[in-house]
Formats: structure tokens, C-alpha cells, sequence
């Protein structure tokens, strides 16, 4: 059986947690379509945990939070490091968010707040034409709904990424580094219940109202490119 590991960086806020669980809570629920075919351990880097050495794993997620990639706080870092190493071993890999600023940054691309403001709610991704072959998204629809909830952006992508797809507010949402290693700056994890409860968490913030577009009740296209992934770790001669 292939290990996917997931890398969890960080909490949600408490208000989030109590309602919905964690980042791992809310993969290890998207992944229960492959339920049996591969095991899923957590690492939690931010608690000091130890990463396994790549050439041990099928495969990769680096998970979303709460915390700013450019803090570059040594946990993060940590993770950074780990990721060059396990792109140099070719394993398969996926970012969500933080983990996809992440990704970017460690191989030397620019993480900023986005310029063009936050995308909060359920926003319209579009693919590239470069999409129409690429082995992750080629039978995928051209446009999809997906969650979003980020300051940040990948503002230059590393030398050598391909942008995949884009929105209106984010020129950057899926990276492809390699044939098997991608990050997306959407949240295809989320389910309706997990957008809410980070809304509303953000509207209590000071000086923040938490605007947002409508939330979708499900965005079933955005979550199909996870379970994409999960199918080249599956078939990818790793170990």
C-alpha cells in the first residue's frame, strides 16, 4: 500500500477546530473515496515533528494555514528544505494554499500579499491552455468552482513552474514543478461547512468584515483534481 503523507502546517483558528477538526480532519475526509488503497499518516512540522525521508513515502500534501509563508518562521522553513529534497527524488507532491506559497517560495518564487485584494468564498477557476495535456487536468472542465481563502500569493512563480490556471484576482492558481508535483492555491479539501466556519471566524477579527462571494454548497470539480493527484501517487513507480 503507498503512503500519502500529510504535512500539517499549523491550526485553524479555535472557533474552526471545534467546529470542523484540523487540516489533516478535513483531507483525510476528501481522500475517503480512496479509502484502502493507501495510508495517510500526519507529520506536524509546526510541533517539531520529524519529516520522513522522501524515498520512505508514495507521495506528498502540504496543507493550508493560518500562518504567512513570508513570517518564515524555522518550522516552515523546515518544510521548505524538505521539499527541495523530495523534488530532487521525484516524489509526487501537492500543495493547498499555504502549502502551494510554500512550494513556490522554496524553489525561489515571490510570496507577497496579493495586489489585487482577497479572495474569500467560492470564485471561478480557469485553466490554461497548457492544461488541455497536462496529465492532472486534461479531462478536467475548463472552468470550475473552488473555495478560496488567502492574503497571500504566489506573485513570481519559481524558474522553470508553468501556470496552469488563474482567476480574476490570482494569476497563479495551479503550479506544475514537475511531472508529478503540483500546488493549488484553492482549497479542494474544503467542504461548505469548513468555508463558513472560516468565515465567520474572520468576520470576529477586528476591522475585518469578511467579505466574501456566495458559498458554493459543494465544489466537486476543485475536489476531483485531489483525488487526480492521489491517482498518480497510486501509479507512480515510487515504491
Amino acid at each position: 500500500m503507498k503512503t500519502l503523507l500529510i504535512i500539517e502546517m499549523g491550526v485553524p483558528p479555535l472557533s474552526v477546530h471545534q467546529k470542523c477538526g484540523s487540516h489533516a480532519d478535513w483531507f483525510t475526509s476528501a481522500l475517503q473515496p480512496l479509502a484502502g488503497k493507501m495510508s495517510t499518516p500526519v507529520c506536524r512540522p509546526y510541533l517539531g515533528e520529524t519529516l520522513q525521508e522522501p524515498a520512505s513515502l508514495g507521495g506528498a500534501i502540504i496543507t493550508g494555514s493560518w500562518s504567512m509563508v513570508t513570517d518564515q518562521e524555522g518550522w516552515s522553513e523546515y518544510t521548505a528544505q524538505w521539499f527541495r529534497t523530495a523534488m530532487q527524488a521525484q516524489l509526487p507532491v501537492f500543495g493547498v494554499c499555504y502549502g502551494h506559497q510554500l512550494m513556490a517560495h522554496a524553489l525561489g518564487g515571490t510570496i507577497g500579499d496579493n495586489p489585487k485584494g482577497l479572495e474569500i468564498g467560492t470564485r471561478t477557476i480557469t485553466l490554461d491552455t497548457t492544461a488541455q495535456t497536462d496529465p492532472l487536468l486534461s479531462q478536467h472542465a475548463q472552468t470550475f468552482d473552488a473555495y478560496l481563502l488567502h492574503q497571500q500569493s504566489v506573485l513570481e512563480p519559481p524558474a522553470g513552474a508553468v501556470s496552469l490556471a488563474t482567476s480574476d484576482l490570482d494569476r497563479h492558481q495551479i503550479l506544475r514543478y514537475a511531472p508529478n508535483t503540483y500546488s493549488v492555491q484553492f482549497h479542494p479539501e474544503f467542504s461548505e461547512a469548513v468555508m463558513r466556519a472560516s468565515i465567520e471566524d474572520l468576520a470576529r477579527a477586528p476591522g475585518h468584515g469578511a467579505e466574501h462571494t456566495p458559498i458554493a454548497a459543494q465544489t466537486p470539480f476543485s475536489r476531483q483534481i485531489l483525488l487526480n493527484f492521489c491517482d498518480i501517487v497510486l501509479t507512480a513507480h515510487q515504491n
